[in-house]
């Protein structure tokens, strides 16, 4: 390839990885562990989702790597209203 091509950018994807974050389906983990073991930043997304928390860490990379992983399908990218 010559010269650097980006790929187009999905708008609606971009909004929602921007104003969403990792959920639960609390009640449905198992807590097996297998989200935290794929984080790249070692959060410790079976904490999170063993409490229903969306996962509030600054290091959060929102690559997906728990959410496709999870072999129950508990997590996924979701728009949390921020509590007044």
């Amino acid at each position: 390839m010559s010269g650097s091509r980006h790929l187009p950018v999905d708008e609606e994807r971009w909004n929602l990885l921007r104003s969403a974050c990792v959920a639960s389906l609390p009640g449905r983990c198992v807590q097996c562990g297998i989200c935290a073991y794929n984080c790249p930043t070692g959060i410790d997304v079976r904490g999170y989702a063993r409490r229903g928390l969306p996962v509030a860490d600054a290091a959060c990379l929102k690559c997906g790597a728990c959410v496709a992983r999870c072999p129950r399908g508990v997590l996924r990218f979701a728009v949390v209203a921020e509590a007044a």
